[in-house]
């Protein structure tokens, strides 16, 4: 798909603009409700279904099915992300009616530093064709390694600060409690940052970790670098309202790493029969539309079996609970 600089230039004001609307009326910090998480989700996810009818109006169905792909699996990839952002809120004790604020901020440095990932892999793929082996030789491990710690059941229990956090923490200090949502304070005669700049660089600095797989796997589905920026900027932007709205259920999608293992090694497979495609091997290629329909597929089973796993689960925890109770019962009786 060609696409010129002025229809770059566009879309770029057109998402600052939209991003511009949520935080004016975000500005005031409150505690988000499920109603309101709900409402701008469901924006946000009309906005992305419109960009891609947009796509197939004007440049077809190839496009427009890359872009649905594309945002689908960051979609589904960065509510992983979700577990983390829970972690770290809880490592910063952010007040509630803070953290919309803290998310909208850290989901802005993650695309920035995201923009500059999509870059710097449309540059390697068009000078170096090779590169989709490495690319998809990552996703099939990094599938594997999910599905080893989702069978281990081993889960972060406690967020570990990087370096380049720890790094600007020794650099300007920071303060010993929140001020609002002010970011630098004066403090004995210093400048130092507050919590609320560093939990927000927490945010946007961890997302590169996701990107490491989330960029190879969406090159995997398009190489069109404004499909790839468009489909992460959709499904970056409404992050922090999905946050609000599943953070409840996110425990209860127990089978998720399972799911996102298999999208990840599916694209892995993929990206390796395009680059045998390109050396010259007779091999097939998996279309657009089969790509798409896989992850809906997986998305929806696993969601699922997940949903009927925790039901088990609690109803199981409930009869032992009960199981407890009437025996403590039964032993008090007898004395």
């Amino acid at each position: 798909m060609e696409v010129s600089m002025t229809l770059w230039v566009l879309t770029i004001v057109g998402l600052a603009a939209l991003i511009a609307v949520d935080f004016f009326i975000g500005r005031k910090p409150h505690d988000v409700s499920i109603k309101e998480a709900g409402i701008w989700t469901g924006v946000w996810i009309v906005l992305a279904g419109l960009f891609g009818l947009g796509l197939f109006l004007f440049g077809g169905g190839e496009p427009s099915g890359e872009f649905f792909a594309g945002f689908i699996t960051e979609k589904s990839l960065s509510v992983d992300n979700l577990f983390v952002f829970v972690l770290i809120m809880a490592k910063f004790a952010v007040p509630s009616q803070y953290q919309q604020r803290v998310l909208l901020v850290g989901v802005l440095i993650a695309l920035v530093l995201r923009a500059v990932f999509i870059a710097a892999g449309a540059a390697i793929i068009a000078n170096f064709s090779w590169v989709f082996y490495i690319f998809g030789a990552f996703l099939i491990w990094t599938a594997w390694k999910l599905v080893q710690e989702a069978r281990s059941g081993h889960e972060d229990e406690e967020y570990e600060e990087n370096k380049l956090l720890r790094a600007a923490e020794r650099r300007f200090g920071v303060a010993d409690r929140y001020y609002g949502t002010k970011l630098w304070i004066e403090q004995h005669g210093k400048r130092v940052m507050t919590p609320m700049l560093v939990v927000m660089l927490a945010i946007g600095t961890t997302d590169v970790l996701f990107a490491l797989d989330s960029i190879p796997a969406i090159f995997g589905l398009t190489q069109d670098p404004y499909i790839v920026f468009t489909a992460n900027a959709f499904a970056l932007m409404g992050l922090r309202q999905l946050y609000f709205l599943i953070g409840g259920l996110l425990k209860k999608l127990v089978h998720l790493s399972y799911g996102l293992s298999i999208i990840l090694g599916f694209i892995g497979v993929k990206l390796v029969l395009h680059a045998l495609h390109e050396s010259g091997v007779p091999v097939p290629e998996i279309s657009i539309p089969v790509s798409l329909g896989v992850i809906c597929a997986v998305l929806i089973v696993t969601t699922l079996t997940s949903l009927a796993a925790s039901r088990k689960q609690s109803a199981a925890e409930s009869g032992s609970a009960s199981g407890e109770g009437k025996s403590e019962h039964s032993i008090d009786a007898r004395r």
